[in-house]
């Protein structure tokens, strides 16, 4: 079975995936968001008010809720901790993938309930 994220770079745009250094800001808190992204290479953190709240790592998938949330805002500040090799994949091809691949719906909904139980496990703590 694919990971969420080689399917985003199965139906992503570009053929290469997208660089990032480490240290450089994928996307800001706040700020609209027109696609997600997958981890084919690489660390990077969750930034939310300033403090990292989770370090995805290779296979993760992120800044998908902007694709599903009405407005489209992000939640967190994604900051690439180590150099990154990143695929995207934009609301059109999300759709798309979605419906051709069941699979990814659930992994993408998996990646949600697994990062809210992690959030809530951190505020047990």
């Amino acid at each position: 079975m694919l990971s969420a994220a080689a399917t985003v770079r199965i139906f992503q745009k570009e053929v290469e995936g997208i660089r990032y250094p480490a240290g450089s800001e994928i996307f800001r808190q706040g700020e609209i968001g027109d696609v997600m992204y997958g981890i084919l290479e690489g660390e990077v953190d969750l930034v939310v008010n300033g403090e990292v709240v989770e370090t995805l790592q290779q296979d993760d998938i992120f800044g998908e809720g902007a694709l599903v949330q009405t407005s489209q805002t992000r939640a967190s500040t994604a900051i690439a901790r180590t150099d990154c090799v990143l695929a995207s994949l934009d609301r059109r091809r999300f759709l798309f993938a979605v419906q051709e691949t069941p699979m990814f719906a659930l992994e993408v909904m998996q990646s949600f309930s697994n990062r809210l139980r992690r959030f809530k496990q951190k505020q047990q703590a």
